[in-house]
């Protein structure tokens, strides 16, 4: 497990692309941590690590959005409105995950899937973050 404080959303971003270099196609990146926290920071971060230029945006009313054109497809899914396996099976998610896909899926705990990294961000003030990476090597 690595903890590393970040003190800007840049920083945060900085952290994402970073671990997009150590991403494979089909893993699961699982993000827990409250409203607010920057996990959507996080995952545009992923995004850009990955090689996609254009906007990045929370998945929170749309439960999925795609971003393609970089070295692996990312799906950026929120999973706090899902209730299990039933629900998470119908969004296609084992789809992405078959077609080599990486998905970056806020609120995991919650459908219990167990990603390839684990990411919690925890809020210290308006701009520091306390973000705990656990699994490939963290």
């Amino acid at each position: 497990m690595t903890t590393i404080e970040t003190h800007s959303p840049a920083e945060t971003e900085a952290l994402g692309a970073a671990l997009a270099e150590r991403l494979q196609a089909g893993d699961v990146v699982g993000f827990t941590g409250g409203l607010g926290m920057g996990k959507t920071t996080f995952t545009r971060g992923l995004a850009r690590g990955l090689g996609y230029g254009g906007d990045v945006t929370s998945p929170t009313f749309a439960l999925i959005h795609e971003y393609r054109g970089g070295r692996l497809p990312l799906c950026h899914m929120d999973a706090y409105r899902l209730s299990g396996a039933e629900d998470l099976f119908e969004t296609g998610f084992f789809d992405y995950l078959d077609n080599g896909w990486t998905v970056a899926m806020e609120w995991s705990e919650r459908v219990g899937i167990e990603p390839a990294v684990r990411v919690s961000i925890e809020r210290i003030d308006d701009d520091t973050r306390r973000i705990r990476l656990e699994g490939r090597g963290y």
